[in-house]
Order: structure tokens, then sequence, then C-alpha cells
């Protein structure tokens, strides 16, 4: 059916929220979120009303004389994104959307505001402040990337680290849910990964029903929860520096697994924690694509940008700090790679590669042949994690 000039509209059931420069438009139906500056929200109560998009676009075109309306297209996006009910009384056919089911609403609100309140805060903050002092003042407790090898087996190092890392991703993701459901928000959890790193992801897509200064703690919460982890675990390499040489072992890979991560949220070329806050501080949503844009413009052998990609003028000073960040990022995790991967990788081939010439009846030789299955499984777990975010995503 062609959408004229004269045709009246009905919208699908929308709930509308003021944000730092715009509207968040929540369809209904499909818990979609949309992003309108404020010409389309007054076109949305225009249309709600019964005019026709030609009054409309009149009505709109003498209110903000400086902005391009066109009534049309505006009404073929709405289209696209399945918010028109009826052009002209006629009933629109929607394509069959499967809302995703989140779930963890068996947990409280009120335990999650047991670890997310104004007094939590300041605990948390005292944490970041106790790692930065026992960092500096004993540099011991700095990770080192032989942390990791607790055994002189290599096989058995893997799993150690396996568990260790999941139980910390586990507490980091946790946080997010418990700060999800401390707002009575519903969410899940999702297998994705970080360049060479599977990981888990906590779905937070309904933080757009908040307003926007109340988003920031529930992106920085599973950094909250790192904090924690992390000054336990240095002080009590202080308390037991004399004890146990496992229990020492597990909280150097304790240290050294929750450092890594907390500096891997400085990376914001990936869409991290500090990513999502940065974009909800500055207001200016899609920074990733916006910046990449403008990198593309910068570097000449990248291909052309697009006519229909724009950067907003006011948004512009903003992405070019981004962009800013986005280097100092991609400059950190070649620093990881050089300090710690890289090093971890070649000193592990070293220890184990000797063990294939040693024969099948020999400890090393297994120990080498396992170690070698034990990398392929987490290499195919990455290539399912990359195959469902690119294929199936």
């Amino acid at each position: 059916m062609s959408i004229t000039l004269d045709s009246r509209l009905s919208l699908v059931q929308t709930e509308i929220r003021k944000d730092k420069k715009h509207y968040i438009v929540e369809e209904k139906a499909s818990g979609e979120f949309y992003e309108m500056p404020v010409v389309c929200i007054d076109a949305i109560h225009l249309i709600n009303n019964g005019n026709s998009l030609g009054k409309i676009e009149e009505l709109l075109k003498e209110k903000y004389p400086n902005e391009e309306v066109d009534l049309i297209d505006f009404a073929e996006q709405l289209l696209e994104m399945q918010m028109i009910a009826e052009i002209d009384g006629v009933k629109i056919e929607m394509k069959e959307q499967a809302k995703e089911t989140l779930g963890f609403l068996w947990i409280s609100p009120k335990l999650g505001k047991f670890f997310f309140n104004k007094f939590a805060y300041i605990v948390y903050c005292a944490f970041f402040i106790v790692n930065l002092l026992l960092l500096i003042s004993h540099p011991s407790l700095f990770p080192n990337y032989k942390d990791i090898f607790i055994f002189d087996l290599m096989v058995l190092n893997i799993p150690t680290w396996f568990v260790l890392t999941i139980c910390l991703i586990l507490i980091h993701e946790f946080g997010h849910v418990l700060a999800m459901r401390a707002q009575n928000l519903p969410t899940k959890l999702e297998v994705g990964h970080r360049l060479l790193l599977v990981v888990f992801e906590t779905d937070m897509s309904t933080v757009w029903k908040l307003p926007s200064k109340d988003r920031n703690i529930l992106y920085l919460a599973g950094l909250c929860f790192d904090t924690v982890i992390l000054s336990l675990a240095l002080i009590s390499q202080l308390i037991f520096a004399d004890g146990s040489g496992i229990l020492l072992s597990i909280m150097n890979v304790v240290v050294l697994d929750t450092f890594i991560r907390m500096l891997y949220q400085l990376c914001m070329y990936m869409k991290t924690d500090f990513y999502y806050v940065f974009e909800n501080v500055s207001g200016c949503y899609n920074l990733m694509e916006n910046a990449q844009q403008m990198i593309r413009k910068w570097l000449p052998f990248r291909p052309s940008v697009s006519k229909s990609e724009v950067v907003f003028a006011e948004e512009r000073k903003t992405v070019i700090l981004y962009s800013i960040f986005y280097f100092v990022g991609v400059f950190l995790t070649m620093g990881l790679f050089v300090i710690y991967y890289i090093p971890q990788v070649l000193f592990a081939w070293k220890m184990v590669l000797p063990g294939f010439s040693e024969g099948s009846a020999s400890i090393p030789f297994w120990d080498a042949l396992l170690f070698s299955m034990q990398i392929l499984i987490g290499l195919l777990l990455l290539l399912y994690s990359w195959r469902k975010k690119y294929i199936h995503g």
C-alpha cells in the first residue's frame, strides 16, 4: 500500500522517554528501542492525533524551519521498523518478530539494591584506591605473565586457569545482573568473544528504560565486583606470603586475570563497559560506527564513506575524542599481547614441544599431546563464537 501526503496512520503502542539530547522510543510489542530527535517525536504525536501526513509536514516545516522535514520518508522508515499498525484504516501485516525472553526475575530487586546503593558505591571506590596503593607500595604484587603456570605439567594449567577464569567472569557478569535486578529489569547471559577471548556477556538492552543518569552504574557493575576480587586477592598474597605455594599461585592467577580484564575495559575500540559509559555520558550513540567512519576519511587507503553516513556537527568533537581513545585502546591491546599473551604462548610451547620427541610411554609426551588438544578446543570455541556473531548475528 502506497503512502501519500493524504494518508493517515495508526501507530503501534510505543513509549517515549526524554534522553540527554534526543528521545528514546520503545516499541512495546518487540521491545526494540530507537533514538529519535524532537521533530520526529512531534511527528509521532501529530500522527496519533489523527492528522494527515501533509498537514503534519506543513506544521513541522513551520515549527522547524531549519530542519529537513519529509513525512513520506519518515512514514516509510516507521513502516520498515514495523511501527505502523494501519494506513487509512487498512491493517498492515506484520512480520512475526521473536521477542527475546529475558530472565533472572527470580532475583529480588532488594538483593540487587544490597550490592548497588549509595553506600556500596563508596565501598567500591575505597577498594579501587586500596588496589592502587597496594600495587604502588608492593611492586612484587604486580602480575607477571608466568603467573598463569601453576603446575609443572602444562596440561594441568589450562583447566585450572579456565575454571578460575570462568568463575571470575561469572562474578563480573553477576555484578551486571544484580545491578539490572536492582532496577527491576530482566536480563540474560550470552556467550560472545573479545578478540581471541571467549567471554560471557550480560544482555543489557533494557537499560534504555532508565534515565541516562541511572545507566552508568549498570555498565560499571561488573568492574565494581572485579575491584573487590582484585583487592581480596592482593591482600591474600600479603597475608599468606609464607603459606601454601598452591594458594599463592592461585591468587597470582586471580590477580593476573582480573587485572587484564580490567585493562581490557579501557580498550574502547571494542564495545566494553567503559565504551558504553562514554557513550551514555556524552549522549552520542553509535560512537564506534561514527568514529570508524571518520577514521576511514583520515586513512585514504580505506574504503570510501557512503554519503548516507553522516556525523552530526554537534557530535563531531565527541567523536574525535572517542577516536583518540579508540587508538589508545588498540595500542593498549598490542601492549597486553607483547607483555603477557605472546610470552605465555612462547613459554608454554618451549615447555611442551620437547615432550613430543620423548615417545608415547613418557609423561612429557602425553602432557604435550593433551595440552595441544586443549589449545585446539579453545580455538574451536572461539570459532563458534565468531560464527554465532558474524553469521547468525
